[in-house]
């Protein structure tokens, strides 16, 4: 699956506005893209299964 096949980019509710600092995300059939948009496009694009991403999520958040 290429990270072009990505869709819905949207940027985190914590990103900094003001100093460019945002990482959004897309999602495409079972996978998740994060980008950082400080980066020139085409920004570089970090891919991970959709389990993995949720995976990564539920630890962040505790499971809450």
């Amino acid at each position: 699956m290429s990270p072009r096949t990505l869709t819905g980019w949207r940027k985190s509710s914590h990103s900094h506005f003001e100093e460019n600092a945002c990482v959004e995300i897309g999602a495409g059939p079972g996978i998740v893209g994060v980008r950082d948009t400080k980066h020139a496009a085409p920004r570089p694009i970090l891919v991970y299964s959709a389990a993995a991403f949720g995976a990564f999520l539920e630890h962040l958040t505790d499971g809450r």
